[in-house]
C-alpha cells in the first residue's frame, strides 16, 4: 500500500529541485535506461530516516562536484512499486535495497551504493563516497 502523497511530496521534491527526473512507469524506467547516457545517478528515494537524515542531504552535497552526472533519475520505493520493480531489474544481483544510490554509465550499472552503505554513514562520507565514484 503507498504511503499518502502529502507524505512523500516533500521528499520528492528534495531530489527534483536537484533536477532529479522522476520515473513512475516501468515504461518510464526502460526509456532511462534505453537512453543510454554517458553518465547517470539512480536514486531509489524512501521515507525510511536513513533517506532523510543521510542520503538526500548527502546526494545534494555529492552534486557540488565537477563530475557529478547531468543525467539524473529517481524512483520511489514504497510508491510507483512497478517502476521501482523494473529499476531494480537493472541492479542484479544487487537485492533490493531502500533507499540506494546508483551510479550508470551508457545504460548500465557500475556501482551501487546499498542501504548498508548509507545507514550509520553521515551525510559527509556519503557525499565524498559518491564524489570518488563521479571522478572516477
Amino acid at each position: 500500500m503507498p504511503y499518502p502523497e502529502f507524505m512523500v511530496a516533500p521528499m520528492r521534491k528534495e531530489l527534483t529541485d536537484l533536477g532529479f527526473e522522476e520515473l513512475r512507469t516501468p515504461e518510464q524506467v526502460q526509456e532511462f535506461v534505453n537512453r543510454k547516457d554517458d553518465l547517470a545517478l539512480v536514486v531509489v528515494n524512501s521515507v525510511c530516516g536513513c533517506a532523510a537524515a543521510n542520503a538526500r542531504p548527502g546526494i545534494r552535497k555529492a552534486l557540488e562536484h565537477a563530475s557529478a552526472p547531468k543525467a539524473r533519475v529517481t524512483v520511489f520505493a514504497g510508491m510507483e512499486t512497478d517502476a521501482v520493480d523494473e529499476m531494480r531489474t537493472h541492479f542484479l544481483p544487487y537485492p533490493p535495497s531502500s533507499p540506494c544510490i546508483a551510479l550508470f554509465k551508457g545504460g548500465q550499472l557500475v556501482q551501487l551504493i546499498e542501504r548498508s552503505g548509507i545507514e550509520g554513514h553521515s551525510a559527509d562520507a556519503i557525499a565524498d563516497r559518491l564524489q570518488s565514484m563521479f571522478a572516477e
